[in-house]
């Protein structure tokens, strides 16, 4: 990637607020949706150190409108405002049908998911498969645009591959169709999360826009935020993978909160555990628990025994599970911001 050579380039402050809409987010580091990740617990811990957004999992539109319970989960909320809830799906009707439900739940925004690169997404042509159709994108669009009163947005990727980087095209049909913000991840379709993003790509999208652009994709450092900023030239930057195993990581980067000390990661750690068991009851809980404690002990507890690992994320004891976690944590060495993790 290169740099650009605008020395006097302004960036915008992280810490700012950002008019989306008629929505105000407090500051410009939004915490990406991420399937399986993002649920109520962890939006709920992210927005409590002062992310400037959260965003639900992605929500199938169609399943949602047809009244299936997990997705019906997804879309709640705990007083978190603005309440985003990110849609996906295939086809206008659905989208809008599963748009006004969301509204009607309390949605502040709603973001249409033209971005995930997952196989059993594209499968059924939602996701970035949305982009190798940009006419049947748009119609979805303005589909979910016309069926609420709140904001849409729409969060995509460069293009399906280097072939078609048509995320300037899209985009600025969006904008035409009524969209309120652009979240452009620096990667195709076809790259996964392979090699790193290009950031400097993203501007072709800037440049064709007038409404907020959120620039996303490798952001772990505050340097990394204000580059991504000062590449791409987006208003606003969001972090998904970076936040795995440390949900204050948002509000850190906005500079809403100081980087916590060794004794409140492992005092987080061990609520989110809970939190998680509290939201999806003991048996399920214990299942989506996993990954979030294999996060902490990767980044604070790196050299724990692979036996002892494998004991505190397979156990069904949840007072040793919470335990052995805090006392992993705390003998570990906690990994400040802008360390290798």
């Amino acid at each position: 990637m290169t740099c650009l050579k605008d020395e006097h380039l302004v960036l915008p402050a992280l810490s700012a607020p950002l008019a989306v809409g008629g929505q105000t987010l407090r500051n410009r580091v939004v915490l990406a949706p991420m399937s399986g990740v993002t649920d109520l617990p962890f939006r709920d811990l992210a927005w409590r150190f002062g992310a400037g957004l959260v965003v639900t999992e992605m929500v199938a539109s169609r399943e949602l409108a047809l009244n299936a319970r997990e997705s019906w989960s997804r879309i709640r909320n705990c007083g978190i405002r603005p309440h985003m809830v990110q849609l996906a799906g295939r086809e206008a009707h659905w989208m809008a049908e599963a748009a006004k439900i969301a509204e009607g739940e309390g949605a502040d925004i709603i973001d249409i998911n033209m971005g995930c690169p997952a196989k059993k997404v594209i499968g059924g042509y939602s996701g970035s498969a949305l982009m190798r159709d940009p006419d049947h994108a748009l119609a979805l669009i303005e589909a979910t645009v016309n069926a609420v009163k709140v904001p849409v947005t729409v969060k995509m990727r460069l293009g399906w591959d280097h072939d078609s980087l048509n995320a300037p095209h899209i985009a600025s049909r969006a904008e035409a169709a009524g969209v309120a913000m652009i979240t452009v991840h620096g990667r195709t379709r076809m790259q996964f999360y392979e090699g790193r993003a290009d950031w400097d790509a993203i501007r072709a999208v800037r440049d064709v826009l007038s409404i907020p652009l959120v620039a996303n994709g490798d952001v772990d450092t505050t340097d990394d935020a204000r580059e991504i900023l000062r590449r791409s030239g987006a208003d606003a930057v969001m972090v998904g993978r970076s936040a795995q195993g440390r949900p204050w990581h948002p509000a850190v980067l906005a500079g809403a909160c100081p980087h916590p000390g060794v004794e409140e990661c492992a005092s987080v750690a061990v609520e989110h555990y809970r939190m998680m068991l509290d939201f999806y009851g003991v048996e399920a809980g214990l299942r989506h628990a996993r990954k979030h404690v294999g996060w902490y002990l990767e980044r604070f507890a790196p050299g724990l025994a692979g036996a002892d690992k494998a004991a505190i994320m397979t156990a069904r004891d949840s007072s040793f599970v919470a335990d052995r976690l805090a006392s992993a944590i705390l003998n570990g060495p906690v990994v400040k911001l802008g360390e290798a993790a």
